[in-house]
């Protein structure tokens, strides 16, 4: 397999992988502008303009969109995160550039059909709802949002519903005047591609973008905090975060492989310690998150009202001894691990393609799979003892609770118990 970058004249990137007997490719295009990149005034429209690109465009309606596409049985798709948005195809090879075709359109001529936005409108407000109704999906946000209080990065990325209402065309317009810079964009495929191909096509659909002013982006700062929700559902959802490392962190990997052995399968030690051996929960898990310049160390569980005091203090018993007893046997399972889900999730051309934009975004290039697993191998119990250490001491803490919460202890308290 064969990776290849090249740079338009204007600053676009782009990022090919071959994959030798692949009959399907995947085609995509990723934008460095998310929730985080939105003013306060703007929350949301980073998302409402996603939709909207699949609502028609000067040569093409949203019903020609999707029919195009299908029509050669592939499948096409969009998503918005804090810090990028991405526009991606899977189709048989022939149709590669067609895929390229309609995803420029969508990304650079969207119509902004005032009928279509206040249909669009309708839907994200749904989406909104639907998301509130969901505990163990809108406690997330609320984690992020006591983790970075007033700040860009800890704001929804569907948006606040009074905002999502008032959007109209120039908003839209205005966003992606201010964030679709041809120097922020990376234009990634993988599968039966061929690079050359796709670096002319590139061309003739961005070439002519000129580059935008540079854009200033106030950095992240975990500030921590709580937010707590009572409400008389089944259970108590309880997240807690701990500040981690950023993409380019070094300690990045040491930290994906704790989040492994504390929390990320079943014979980690929460799963073991907390479900396992007392019962105390079904769902339990840890993860490692992070951004260009912070990152999250984030718990979740689903308990009852009335343990919900023993698993949160089980938990933090669990971060505390972490330091001093974590084994060479755990460090080996959970490198294993990640080094496994890293490979299998690479088999096929979406992921691949996803991946190389996200490091091209990241590093400005593609490292090899061998340079990352060599990283992973590199981690030592020494290294990984002395991150549990830093985030049990130092890292500050957010904690987010909806549910029959009244009698879960305070993070003031958790966190002094942490540190005792």
């Amino acid at each position: 397999m064969t990776v290849r970058i090249d740079t338009l004249g204007n600053g676009m990137r782009i990022v090919t992988e071959a994959m030798p007997g692949f009959e399907s490719a995947s085609v995509g295009l990723w934008i460095n502008a998310g929730g985080r990149h939105e003013r306060v005034e703007q929350n949301g429209i980073a998302h409402f303009l996603e939709h909207m690109a699949f609502k028609g465009t000067a040569r093409r309606s949203a019903l020609q969109i999707a029919e195009e596409i299908e029509d050669v049985g592939g499948y096409i798709n969009a998503y918005t995160g804090r810090e990028m948005t991405a526009y991606y195809a899977r189709v048989l090879a022939a149709d590669v550039p067609l895929a390229l075709d309609v995803i420029a359109d969508i990304t650079l001529e969207p119509a902004f059909d005032l009928s279509e936005i206040e249909v669009e409108r309708g839907v994200i407000l749904q989406e909104i709802g639907q998301a509130l109704d969901t505990p163990d999906d809108i406690i997330f946000d609320w984690l992020q949002e006591a983790a970075f209080p007033g700040q860009p990065i800890g704001r929804t990325i569907l948006g606040a519903p009074e905002l999502v209402r008032s959007f109209g065309r120039g908003d839209l317009s205005t966003f992606v005047a201010e964030h679709y810079g041809p120097e922020h964009l990376v234009l990634a495929a993988a599968g039966a591609v061929d690079h050359e191909q796709i670096v002319k096509l590139a061309d003739k659909a961005f070439g002519h973008l000129t580059p935008r002013p540079s854009r200033i982006q106030d950095a992240a700062q975990f500030q921590g905090g709580e937010v707590r929700e009572n409400k008389p559902l089944e259970q108590v959802h309880f997240a807690m975060a701990l500040e981690g490392p950023n993409y380019r962190d070094p300690d990045i990997y040491a930290a994906q492989i704790y989040a492994s052995a504390m929390g990320g399968g079943m014979s980690s030690r929460l799963f073991q310690e907390v479900r396992e051996k007392r019962g105390l929960c079904y769902s339990i898990f840890a993860q490692a998150g992070a951004y260009g310049d912070t990152g999250l160390m984030t718990i979740y569980a689903g308990t009852s009202a009335d343990d919900i005091t023993g698993l949160s203090e089980l938990v933090i018993d669990e971060l505390r001894r972490a330091p001093d007893d974590l084994t060479d046997a755990e460090l080996n399972r959970a490198r294993n691990q990640m080094k496994a889900g890293l490979l299998m999730g690479l088999e096929g051309p979406s992921s691949r393609a996803e991946r190389l934009a996200r490091m091209v975004h990241i590093w400005g290039r593609a490292p090899s799979l061998a340079e990352t697993v060599g990283k992973i191998d590199a981690v030592t119990l020494s290294d990984l003892r002395a991150f549990a250490q830093r985030l049990a001491s130092e890292a500050p803490a957010a904690m987010a609770l909806y549910g029959p919460a009244e009698g879960a202890p305070a993070l003031m308290g958790l966190k002094e118990r942490l540190a005792a």
